[in-house]
């Protein structure tokens, strides 16, 4: 950040015009937030679990708000300036293009807290396809270990304890459905990098 110290961006950081959220790192007039992603368009089934999960955690004192949107994140949200977005983009383009098309899937609940601790989530971890997701970065470099998953729903604050109480009364709720156990199936067709208001496509081999 003290690299540009002139650029600051004056725009109201309020947290309370965001739900409660707190930035992880401060907005700067030429910074974007950047990351990787599979997306997850969700289906009915979802969405009925959803609910019934959320429902679940109220009736334990824990108040969740559900993603926006929902995705299995490949990276961590990293910060580029904006004229570093396009070698950014060419680049992770050349090493997605022979990368073949994959499925994963994910069923167990999982608490995680931000760096910051300003904000948990509720999550479902990735249970199969764990080593195609390591090939497509080598990710492992990275990440000691790895837990991919796709978040869905968070609070503000640190409340992993409290979450971590109840998150098998909640994962009961995802096992014992009339159907059987509800599975999540990504299926990672394309990949997409997020910039700012900018979202890349990077379609995979079939």
């Amino acid at each position: 950040l003290a690299m540009f110290p002139d650029e600051v961006d004056t725009q109201n950081d309020d947290s309370s015009l965001h739900g409660g959220r707190i930035r992880s790192f401060k907005h700067e007039r030429g910074n974007w937030a950047t990351y990787v992603y599979v997306p997850h368009p969700p289906e009915e089934e979802f969405v009925e679990l959803l609910e019934e999960l959320l429902s679940a955690a109220r009736a334990r004192g824990v108040v969740l708000t559900l993603q926006e949107e929902f995705h299995l994140s490949l990276s961590q949200t990293v910060v580029l300036r904006h004229h570093w977005i396009q070698p950014f983009t060419r680049s992770l383009r050349a090493d997605l293009a022979h990368c073949k098309r994959f499925v994963c899937s994910a069923r167990k609940l999982k608490v995680y807290c931000n760096a910051e601790k300003t904000r948990t989530f509720l999550g479902m971890e990735v249970c199969s396809g764990h080593v195609q997701l390591l090939d497509l970065f080598h990710l492992d470099t990275f990440y000691k270990e790895p837990s991919f998953h796709v978040s869905l729903a968070w609070c503000v604050g640190d409340v992993t304890a409290q979450m971590k109480e109840c998150v098998q009364e909640l994962q009961r709720v995802v096992d014992e459905r009339e159907d059987g156990p509800f599975l999540l199936r990504l299926d990672g067709a394309e990949l997409r990098c997020r910039t700012g208001n900018k979202t890349f496509r990077f379609p995979l081999e079939s």
